[in-house]
């Protein structure tokens, strides 16, 4: 099934990957691709807080004990981080938590829902970067109400909770961990909110105030309100080989997208409107007023007009490039359940 995914994907890629690659501008032009032949499989994808600019992520399955850190200006790793004294059984998200560590998330269950119990490993972020073994904490997880897999895991950057999506090609569900977790006897998590989508990562913004869920073909961004997620709508996510991975950069102005494969790229979509972080949008403000008081027209440009002004390529063709992405993805969507239900027949 994920070979059938990475192949339309992949053709989908072809037809409308030069559309899409030309709409990253500015800010939003900052992606990188991993440059590390051991990393095929590029599964989770976390901004470091101690090292800005450096990136943590991970092979899929039974890889090894293994975490990567990619330095996002150049596409290298800086430092392998070896595990120790845990084995991997399908390794799927990692995320950066408000105490300094890194949570790796053993929690894909390929065969739907048949493990009993998944795990999350916990380390603290090496102060300085080189190949190094950790201590690792492990926790065990089980959900509430049974067995399920999931590929998305998220650490709240204000209270530190631990929140796993699971994966269901007909909508998953937020599940939250307890406040904090043990290391002796399980963590339950329990079910909190429907995520309509076939999740495969999600990513809290610096300033906890929003939540991003990916999946294959698409996105949804939901305001975090009292601890439950409000969907604010729909994300523009680039068409990828194999879409695995999201994570916002530090300023949270703009959403990183990962993919599987051999030197993948990781592809930025910079984020306007309500979709910002509550901190990301007041500092936007701070800078358009800025910007008007300095005598520009209070977006950073001049009031001399040329092509930019005609729309040619501004918010038309993101429209433009938006449609034929959501139209290839439902079309291929549309292809995967009708394949689904041939198999299951």
């Amino acid at each position: 099934m994920r070979r059938l995914v990475c192949a339309l994907g992949a053709a989908v890629g072809i037809v409308l990957g030069t559309a899409c690659s030309a709409g990253a501008e500015g800010p939003a032009a900052d992606g990188f691709t991993i440059e590390d032949e051991r990393i095929t499989e590029s599964s989770g994808l976390a901004a470091s807080r101690a090292h800005p600019g450096v990136y943590w992520t991970h092979n899929d399955s039974d890889d090894g004990p293994y975490v990567y850190a990619v330095d996002g200006a150049t596409g290298r790793t800086v430092a392998t981080v070896t595990l120790t004294g845990v084995d991997p059984r399908d390794v799927e998200a990692v995320s950066v938590g408000p105490d300094g560590s890194v949570y790796v998330g053993d929690i894909g269950d390929n065969l739907g829902g048949t493990w009993p119990e998944v795990w999350i490993y916990r380390f603290a972020e090496p102060k300085e970067l080189a190949d190094t073994e950790v201590e690792t904490t492990r926790f065990t997880v089980r959900y509430a109400d049974g067995p399920r897999d999931a590929e998305s895991l998220a650490v709240h950057p204000g209270t530190g909770r631990v929140y796993i999506v699971s994966k269901n090609e007909d909508g998953g569900g937020l599940y939250a961990g307890p406040e904090k977790l043990s290391a002796s006897g399980a963590n339950t998590f329990t079910r909190t909110a429907a995520i309509d989508l076939w999740a495969t990562d999600a990513a809290f913004s610096p300033d906890g105030t929003r939540l991003a869920v990916r999946g294959y073909f698409g996105g949804r961004m939901y305001a975090w309100e009292d601890g439950k997620p409000r969907e604010l709508g729909r994300l523009s996510v680039p068409v990828q080989r194999q879409g695995e991975s999201v994570t916002f950069a530090p300023d949270g102005r703009t959403l990183l997208f990962g993919t599987e494969g051999g030197r993948s790229e990781v592809r930025p979509m910079e984020l306007t409107d309500d979709q910002l972080p509550e901190k990301a949008r007041q500092e936007k403000s701070g800078d358009k007023e800025r910007d008007t008081s300095s005598g520009g027209d209070g977006d950073g440009s001049t009031a001399s007009g040329g092509d930019t002004a005609s729309g040619e390529d501004g918010g038309g063709g993101n429209t433009v490039r938006t449609g034929l992405t959501l139209a290839a993805g439902a079309a291929v969507f549309l292809v995967l359940r009708r394949l689904l239900v041939r198999r299951r027949a």
